[in-house]
């Protein structure tokens, strides 16, 4: 299936910045609500269903002529547009 970008943003953050962010998505998604992301002149709202996939991916990226490792942290929620997705999420 073919992917279409609907919204990206990046930017360097304090740690404190991100967590705020992303209490505030949670708290959106805990209540129902539907919420809008906004950068400059792109926008998307979205809706989440009452269940998600949710996926959590940590890779370590390492560049053959520095010798120095990043690390990356990836949290992926997925859901079908039509909200009929099921599946169990079990965090440990």
């Amino acid at each position: 299936m073919p992917e279409e970008t609907l919204f990206e943003f990046e930017r360097d953050m304090d740690t404190s910045e991100v967590a705020q962010y992303l209490r505030t998505v949670a708290d959106h998604m805990e209540s129902g609500d539907e919420f809008t992301l906004e950068s400059g002149t792109e926008s998307v709202t979205l809706t989440p269903p009452g269940r998600v996939e949710f996926e959590v991916e940590v890779e370590r990226e390492t560049s053959k002529s520095e010798g120095s490792a990043e690390i990356e942290l990836e949290f992926e929620l997925e859901w079908d547009e039509d909200g009929t997705g099921t599946g169990d999420l079990n965090i440990e």
